[in-house]
């Protein structure tokens, strides 16, 4: 416990410090927040990626949605406290003197702190995305070839890590995370998306092996959640210490609870087994048109197009249930629209306009 309050307390300097001597950076810093978000991995990263590479988009729903699961189980036994609710409760600081965090819109998340969400979503997914595009100019033989693999290489991996130190530095400037939290994070997700390197059976799992998979997760850490509860355990202990000390209330919010990352993570996986195993992937993606580079133009805009429609879908939050089951129904919907609905609709009008043309 000493241990981990001089952690905390270090990681609360290093925090006073970029909220002084960064403030100048402060909305790039929220903006790539903001790009660590896990949600945009199903509406900005996934449908770019399966449209190119559906091998590439399968895996990076997978890993998404499993490294949260992860992350969560992670946070449930590490009880990481935030820095924003940490200073007002700790007993480090002598004659109630402690330290000054500024708080942000984005600062009030409701889940334990470690490891960070966002560090972990970020790396195991921009991992996939590296990886995916080395594999291409690995299989180049000659000598100008190798060197350019090699240029890739150090260029794509540059890329990576300055994105995800970017991601940890914006989590610690808004005094959302401890920077060993991030750290963890990183590590974490890099961890989770190399298993997924050497699992291919996901390739060809059908939707009775997505609804298996959708039921042990979701039963797993409920019934980890109710057995902890016996013991009078609480592991929603920190949604109310974010209700007390954060500095706005309009800025807490349901969709950062828990729960509420578990359900959007199991409606988007079983949305992609859905949408994987329908006729209508079948007779677009499959079809003599999916490898057609119009084809595919057509469906990464339709389908961006049409996830940012899902923005303005607001779900409900007087009723907690409720939220949940019609969060885990939009989420859902996303990966099948980007699976099933814009490849068929994009095929049928190409279907139609050679008809005619014809």
């Amino acid at each position: 416990s000493i241990k981990m309050d001089l952690l905390h307390s270090n990681g609360v300097l290093i925090i006073q410090h970029l909220q002084r001597d960064y403030r100048a950076y402060q909305d790039f810093l929220n903006f790539m927040s903001h790009v660590g978000d896990p949600r945009n991995i199903f509406s900005i990263y996934f449908p770019l990626w399966f449209q190119l590479n559906q091998v590439v988009g399968t895996k990076m729903i997978w890993v998404a949605v499993i490294g949260d699961w992860f992350n969560l189980i992670f946070k449930w036994i590490l009880f990481g406290h935030r820095p924003y609710w940490w200073v007002q409760e700790t007993m480090i600081y002598p004659n109630q003197s402690s330290p000054c965090l500024e708080q942000f819109p984005i600062t009030c998340e409701t889940g334990p702190g470690s490891p960070s969400g966002h560090a972990m979503g970020s790396s195991c997914v921009w991992y996939v995305m590296v990886t995916a595009a080395l594999s291409y100019t690995v299989r180049w033989k000659d000598k100008s070839a190798v060197t350019l693999h090699r240029l890739t290489w150090s260029f794509l991996w540059s890329i990576f890590w300055i994105i995800q130190i970017s991601v940890c530095i914006s989590r610690v400037f808004i005094a959302t995370h401890f920077p060993h939290q991030v750290v963890l994070g990183v590590f974490a997700g890099i961890l989770v998306a190399e298993a997924f390197e050497h699992t291919p059976a996901i390739q060809t799992a059908s939707l009775r092996m997505y609804i298996k998979t959708n039921l042990f997760l979701f039963l797993f850490a409920l019934g980890f959640y109710l057995s902890l509860k016996l013991l009078d355990i609480d592991l929603l202990w920190s949604v109310p210490k974010a209700k007390k000390w954060c500095a706005n209330p309009d800025w807490i919010n349901i969709d950062t609870t828990p729960f509420a990352g578990l359900v959007r993570n199991l409606g988007a996986l079983f949305g992609l087994g859905l949408g994987i195993n329908s006729e209508m992937f079948i007779t677009s993606c499959k079809g003599k048109n999916s490898c057609k580079i119009s084809f595919r133009i057509l469906c990464i805009a339709a389908s961006l197009a049409t996830l940012q429609l899902y923005n303005f879908v607001k779900i409900p939050t007087h009723t907690e249930y409720l939220f949940y089951v019609l969060s885990f129904c939009k989420s859902a919907a996303m990966p099948l629209t980007v699976v099933a609905l814009v490849p068929y609709c994009v095929h049928s009008l190409m279907r139609t306009t050679e008809k005619k043309l014809n």
